[in-house]
């Protein structure tokens, strides 16, 4: 028996408790909910789970490849996360009363968190941007020198830097011109040549819109679309009259996103680890504390932005569950100077004993 659920019944488990309502509603949409009796089989160790499983009623019993075992009641700080540990599955799951489960999109779901943080801007950034706003005039004539001095521009190769200005589209605009709005699709990645823009978002407590950042010349925004494939998640408005260059999506992956993301397989990751690199886990809190690669630190893709500066200077090797978040983490920390490369197809392909998991209750 499968029904479709509505908000309420999975805004308590982790990381949908971290959605923003629109995404979770989106979410909650698409998920089943499913019901098991005493005895029954949910899944097996080893077999594909494309859906992440939450325990909503009831006892399960969690079978591990050594075959030791554990037991998850609905409603304990173990069940606040799903049950499979991955795809595939790290273990059988076996009811041992009736029970009710909760089935998730794991890609789906990986996507909105992607949406709903890579493109957290820091409120704080609003005094050091307008303090900045009386150099116009200067900074419209330096944007390309100052693009060209960012971290990420210095590790493109020269030849694509190229490419991108050749390929690069003027657009003049007004004060008052939206440049993207929230919830369109993204095309184009922007850098603006002059005048100022304002970043806000609309919620339902404020239609009207949260003034995040403003940004001038030299700024580039509108990548966490790109990015992620998911509609645009703030609008950004001329402040003034103004130019923006714009690149389009398919040259922003090609030229931009590809040279700031190299992919590492576990193995070659575990030799980089020995010599010197760093997991970076950039899941959220309690998804890091049901389980992690041991030796990660854990900095959620939410706060990147605010705090890539307490980031030591070292080779990270960044991982999330699918790998949405940790190629919007790449972009950002490429962006910002470190060195970077993302673990190909997330936790999925980390054995289970590199894992520390956290006991059940």
């Amino acid at each position: 028996m499968s029904q479709t659920i509505s908000t309420h019944h999975i805004a308590g488990f982790t990381p949908l408790n971290a959605l923003s309502r629109e995404n979770l509603k989106e979410i909650a949409a698409k998920t089943r909910s499913e019901q098991f009796i005493v005895g029954e089989t949910l899944f097996h160790e080893g077999h594909g789970v494309p859906d992440q499983w939450f325990l909503a009623k009831g006892v399960v019993e969690l079978v591990e490849p050594d075959g030791s075992t554990r037991r998850i009641e609905a409603g304990s700080k173990g069940a606040s996360t799903s049950l499979e540990g991955g795809n595939p599955a790290r273990y059988t799951a076996i009811a041992r009363s009736n029970v009710t489960v909760y089935r998730v999109d794991r890609s789906l779901l990986d996507m909105m968190l992607t949406w709903d943080q890579a493109g957290s801007y820091s409120v704080t950034e609003l005094d050091s941007e307008e303090a900045a706003a009386g150099d116009d005039d200067a900074s419209a004539e330096d944007w390309m020198v100052r693009l060209l001095q960012t971290d990420a521009f210095r590790r493109i190769p020269p030849a694509n830097i190229q490419a991108i200005f050749m390929r690069m589209e003027p657009r003049e605009l007004s004060a008052g011109d939206e440049v993207i709005r929230q919830g369109d699709q993204g095309e184009y990645f922007y850098i603006i040549q002059d005048g100022r823009c304002r970043v806000s978002r609309k919620t339902k407590t404020h239609p009207d819109g949260i003034r995040l950042a403003e940004l001038g010349p030299g700024d580039g925004f509108g990548e966490e679309a790109l990015i992620s494939d998911n509609p645009r998640n703030a609008t950004v408005t001329m402040v003034s009259d103004g130019t923006v260059m714009r690149l389009s999506k398919q040259d922003f992956r090609e030229l931009m996103q590809e040279p700031l993301q190299r992919k590492i397989d576990f193995n070659e990751a575990q030799e980089q680890i020995a010599q010197g690199a760093r997991w970076l886990d950039v899941r959220l809190p309690p998804e890091y504390e049901a389980a992690h690669i041991k030796g990660a630190i854990n900095l959620p893709l939410v706060f990147l932005r605010m705090k890539a500066g307490t980031l030591d200077d070292v080779e990270y090797i960044v991982y999330c569950d699918t790998g949405s978040r940790s190629s919007a983490a790449a972009y950002l920390l490429g962006e910002r100077g470190f060195n970077v490369r993302i673990l190909r197809g997330g936790l999925v392909n980390v054995p289970e004993d590199a894992l520390q998991k956290r006991d059940s209750d």
